[in-house]
């Protein structure tokens, strides 16, 4: 397996719904040891478990593995550093945006509630 330096080198993901650890280890260039430990790490990181406790990720997941070995492997950041980094990008969502959402959820429940 080719190591890559960046995220750019990394293999297009493919238009699936869910994704096996191996797959996943494969197109992030992650050992899956270290995807189940980031499981513990990185709330953000919910893989779906089914039979057997096998793991089935989504594109979600993926795209949150990716930003996290970008963010520790070429950017340098810690765990805990990784881990802030993702909560904070989190928080950033405009305020007005999510009162706007929130919102409209809340007309929607009202129409089906009628």
């Amino acid at each position: 397996m080719l190591e890559a330096s960046n995220n750019n080198e990394l293999l297009p993901i493919p238009d699936k719904r869910y994704f096996t650890i191996g797959e996943v280890s494969e197109l992030c260039l992650v050992k899956p040891h270290v995807l189940r430990y980031w499981e513990q790490e990185f709330p953000q990181l919910k893989p779906v478990k089914r039979r057997g406790n096998r793991r089935y990720y989504q594109r979600d997941d993926v795209l949150v593995i990716r930003e996290i070995r970008e963010l520790l492997y070429d950017q340098g950041f810690t765990i805990g550093g990784a881990r802030q980094q993702l909560e904070a990008n989190e928080v950033d969502a405009d305020p007005q945006v999510i009162q706007a959402v929130i919102a409209e959820l809340e007309d929607v429940l009202n129409i089906l509630k009628h």
